[in-house]
This record gives C-alpha cells, structure tokens and sequence, in this order.
C-alpha cells in the first residue's frame, strides 16, 4: 500500500506561480514512477508531469513553465509550476505506480483567475 498526501493547491493570478507537493508514506525508490495529474470540470484526467529513475517527461502545454521533482529523503514528490494561466486550473491529483499497481491521492484545487 502507497497513501500519497498533496498539497500546496490555492488560488493564484494568471503569470503566478505554485508549488505542488505529494509526500508518500513508503520510501519513493521503491516506487517506479511518481506523476502528477489535473482534471479541469466536464475534461478527463491527463498526464502533467511524470518522475521516473531515468528521467521526466511532461505534457506540450506545460513544457518550459512547470517541473517536477523528487526530495527522496523526504519521500515527497514536488510540481513547481509558473507562468500560470486560466486552463490550468483544475484539481492536481498525484499519482505512484508501484509493483504495477497505482496509487492515487486525494486531489488539491488549482484556480488559476484574476
């Protein structure tokens, strides 16, 4: 069992920034591959950032202004994104994949509006 803890959501003005953060209970080296996630209303869930051992990849739209990283002492998992803008509000949801099972957490808000 994995139980991730994210935090850090809030409202924020278009070119701002935040910083995500998703603590994990079980130490992250033994998770495969960690990643954040966002749902705007009415859209399906996508991929934002992904942290693997061999390196990350992130979604077109985010590219340049958001990026992830991994405190495994802490065993928590960070998005710092800037440059904000309006279509990325949506609720964050943090996501470990381990032993090819997934894990989710509960999902911080993300309002991005003046």
């Amino acid at each position: 069992q994995v139980q991730l803890a994210e935090s850090g959501g809030g409202l924020v003005q278009p070119g701002g920034s935040l910083r995500l953060s998703c603590a994990a209970s079980v130490n992250i080296f033994s998770i495969y591959a960690m990643g954040w996630y966002r749902q705007a209303p009415g859209k399906q869930r996508e991929l934002v950032a992904q942290i693997t051992s061999t390196g990350t990849n992130y979604a077109d739209s985010v590219k340049g202004r958001f990026t992830i990283s991994r405190d495994t002492a802490k065993k928590t998992v960070y998005l710092q994104m800037n440059s904000l803008k309006p279509e990325d509000t949506a609720v964050y949801y943090c996501k470990a994949r381990r032993a090819q099972i997934d894990y989710w957490g509960q999902g911080t808000q993300v309002t991005v509006a003046s």
